[in-house]
């Protein structure tokens, strides 16, 4: 799959700017670089050097640049690479970028530069996923687990547990050659014990996939309740802005509309949903059906009255909540109104009383959404698994290891037994790209930005 092209892309984000920074990657990025640009002459220069000149197109000057080396193999790609930093002008980057292919490079696949990294060892196929989702962060949350991912905290973890089965896995191998002698070099007892210990680590790593994904995309988290109790008031009150549309109106919402917000670190995905009751609008119905349903997909579901409703119908929809089995916050809007008997109705049945309107109750709502979430003990320095192909990885593990559990202790051929810890091992290195297919790599790097 690795090729010798010498690829080139933007590598900053297009649009115009104060400057683009445009990389290349191949064993002549230099050689090529050098042929439009001048000042020093690149190709002798050290690596990690920094040099100011100009690029040239024949004798017309297309812009002054600075030129930075990383000579192969101590770069990002183990090749040699190029990063042309230029003036961010859209028509600059482009000229640019021709005149190079003109000399011979090609332009980039997306993620090509991070294939190429991982096909030539400097990182491992989970360390280069989360190069993406470093990209993507967008919280303190989400950042720190990315980083700690790219650094290899998941990929050691991994790569213990490898290291333990192959070890057992050669013993096993062993035995096949004298089987004609009966001798035992893998303990089964101690094999026994291995696995144990290893499937507790697998269940604690696929368990904190449920923490790792909610980090990584969010917290989904529904505004639910009758129309017009104020949910989409609450939704402007917590973006700070005008987001969805509000009025007197019942049935104002007739669809779901989504925004995000990030509360100490964490992004919470907010949900204002149309308003649940009967109705015979058929948009209304579609918009209530959708809200049912967004109500069953989401982490949290925050259920809002009309603080002044009767109490009686307010208990009715308590009890209705309460057989749902989402995590809720009960919120009773209008809290100005109440008077001093209200307030003690509600406080019994656990509502937070919040004025969507006055943007009063928002500190209070924001904290109880931490705590129901319940993610500020999470250790972001611990592995968290955040991608969904890990953990179907580790599930494949599982079940692998399962197998050679139960053969243990029965009369079975040793063959099998390495078979089954073989397997176990093909499912491990899939993670970080001991085993791969091109099929899973394009799957991978094709959802890469071009440039990375």
């Amino acid at each position: 799959m690795l090729n010798n092209d010498t690829i080139i892309a933007l590598s900053t984000p297009p649009g115009s700017g104060a400057i683009g920074v445009i990389r290349l990657s191949g064993a002549n990025a230099i050689t090529l670089t050098n042929q439009v640009f001048k000042g020093k002459d690149l190709e002798k220069q050290a690596t990690h050097t920094l040099h100011f000149g100009l690029i040239k197109d024949a004798d017309v000057v297309v812009d002054e640049v600075v030129v930075s080396l990383y000579i192969g193999p101590k770069s990002y790609t183990k090749e040699n690479v190029v990063e042309i930093s230029c003036h961010g002008s859209n028509y600059i980057i482009q000229q640019i970028i021709n005149l190079l292919i003109s000399k011979g490079a090609r332009a980039a696949k997306p993620g090509e530069f991070t294939l190429r990294a991982f096909l030539n060892g400097t990182l491992d196929l989970s360390q280069a996923e989360a190069v993406a989702d470093l990209i993507a962060s967008d919280s303190k949350a989400s950042h720190e687990v990315a980083m700690q991912q790219m650094r290899g905290g998941f990929s050691n973890e991994l790569k213990g547990l490898r290291e333990q089965l192959i070890h057992f896995a050669s013993m096993i191998e062993l035995e096949l050659d004298f089987a004609e002698e009966d001798v035992e070099f893998a303990n089964r007892e101690q094999l026994r014990d291995l696995i144990q210990r290893i499937q507790k680590v697998l269940q604690r790593l696929i368990h904190s996939f449920e923490v790792g994904n909610v980090l990584k995309n969010g917290v989904p988290v529904v505004i639910a309740g009758k129309p017009n109790v104020g949910k989409s008031t609450l939704l402007n009150a917590l973006l700070n802005e005008e987001r969805a549309i509000v009025s007197d109106i019942a049935g104002t919402t007739r669809d779901t509309i989504e925004d995000e917000i990030t509360i100490n670190g964490v992004v919470f995905r907010f949900i204002d949903t149309a308003g649940i009751r009967e109705t015979a609008d058929v948009i209304e119905a579609k918009g209530v059906a959708r809200s049912l349903e967004k109500m069953k997909q989401a982490k949290l579901i925050i259920y809002m009255v009309d603080a002044q409703e009767e109490q009686a119908t307010v208990l009715t929809q308590l009890q209705d909540l309460a057989k749902q089995p989402t995590p809720y916050l009960f919120i009773a809007n209008k809290a100005e109104l109440l008077n001093t008997n209200q307030k003690a109705f509600y406080a019994e049945n656990g509502a937070l009383l919040i004025s969507a309107k006055a943007k009063v109750g928002m500190d209070v709502l924001e904290k109880a959404l931490l705590d129901k979430v319940n993610l500020s003990h999470i250790n972001t320095s611990e592995t968290l698994v955040t991608n969904i192909r890990h953990v179907e990885a580790l599930k494949q593990t599982q079940n692998s290891l399962n197998n050679v559990l139960q053969n243990i202790g029965n009369p079975i051929t040793s063959d099998f037994l390495a078979m089954d810890i073989k397997q176990a091992l093909h499912y491990l290195g899939e993670i970080t790209g001991t085993v791969t297919t091109d099929d899973l790599l394009e799957n991978i790097f094709t959802k890469f930005c071009i440039g990375k």
